[in-house]
């Protein structure tokens, strides 16, 4: 059995396509290091409160609970330690700072995504539950013995505790971590209700028609806070049908209808052939364009903190900096569609 996106580009990419893409790369250098002083968040928030770790990897403090997206402290996204794209930014906290964390969503299988190494860490030394879809789970208890893991398809959903649930939602992506496995696991985002605010997680997507963020928005209401990526994109011909820009990133932001939305997934792995600040000016300029405030939809460098909390009985969003060590250098139906 393998998935697939229904009504969507076609995401496989053949052998001669990966090698047009790889001999023809027109990549920018990118620096080996940029400069990053890690905070140290507080153990628990009553609020709503996200912290940019970098690429996907964000921790959500939410009614007490911590949460992680995409959890990759490790050196290099890749399937081999000495080879493979290695992160350019150090983790917005770093790991022994972390609180104690409850539970991970886990978006899919990609090697920028599910890290081994550092879910091994997690489970050693807090046995989080790993939220995630379909498969995913298979993989993780094949290394990890006695980890806690619930799969499910689109739109299923989770009990978190105090409160929490997380529902389990449509991207538009694709699977693998061998040569063998494509699609053989399902991907997705996530979205997030608690007492103190709602978030989505949009995991890796493209945006295709755009009918997958219509129907979270008809289905599961507006967000306050949003994680949408902006990076990865380039060259558009082999990119646009697995990794939005940050043209479609604003997009995703106004049909998910969120307050507020923070930009993911670029700057820390050199992964395709866009410069490392092209995602962040090209947003800033698509805001521009939109006449849209800049502070709707923040840049996630690296430590950068964003705060939603309640005020005189409404949600109101502000930035916030809980407890830093030191400030950055830097600026469809319910059933998913198989065969």
């Amino acid at each position: 059995m393998r998935f697939f996106n229904p009504g969507e580009p076609e995401t496989d990419r053949t052998l001669a396509q990966v090698l047009r893409w790889k001999l023809a790369r027109q990549s920018v250098k990118w620096p080996t290091k940029v400069a990053v002083v890690p905070v140290v968040p507080e153990p628990n928030v009553e609020g709503l409160r996200v912290t940019v770790i970098g690429h996907a990897t964000v921790l959500i403090q939410a009614a007490g609970l911590n949460i992680l997206t995409d959890p990759v402290w490790s050196t290099r996204a890749s399937p081999f330690r000495h080879v493979g794209p290695k992160r350019v930014t150090a983790p917005g906290i770093e790991f022994d700072h972390l609180p104690r964390i409850d539970a991970v969503l886990l978006s899919h299988n990609h090697y920028d995504h599910l890290d081994l190494d550092t879910l091994r860490r997690l489970h050693h030394r807090d046995a989080p539950l790993i939220v995630t879809p379909l498969g995913n789970d298979t993989i993780v208890r094949r290394h990890l013995r006695g980890a806690r893991t619930v799969a499910g398809d689109w739109w299923d959903s989770f009990e978190l505790g105090q409160g929490a649930e997380v529902h389990i939602v449509p991207a538009v992506h694709w699977s693998s971590r061998t040569l063998r496995d494509r699609r053989m696991a399902l991907w997705g985002g996530f979205v997030l209700r608690t007492r103190s605010g709602v978030l989505c997680f949009t995991g890796d997507t493209g945006y295709g028609s755009g009918s997958v963020f219509k129907a979270i928005r008809d289905r599961l209401g507006p967000c306050d806070l949003a994680l949408v990526p902006i990076g990865a994109y380039m060259p558009r011909w082999f990119m646009a049908a697995q990794h939005c820009d940050p043209d479609e990133a604003l997009q995703i932001m106004l049909d998910l209808d969120t307050r507020k939305a923070v930009g993911i997934h670029w700057g820390t792995f050199d992964l395709t052939d866009e410069a490392r600040e092209e995602p962040p000016e090209r947003l800033r300029a698509a805001l521009a364009r939109h006449g849209i405030d800049p502070d709707r939809f923040e840049i996630g460098f690296p430590g950068a903190v964003v705060s939603a909390y309640h005020c005189e009985n409404e949600l109101t969003l502000q930035e916030g900096r809980p407890s830093p060590a030191g400030e950055p250098q830097e600026p469809a139906d319910r059933s998913i569609a198989r065969r």
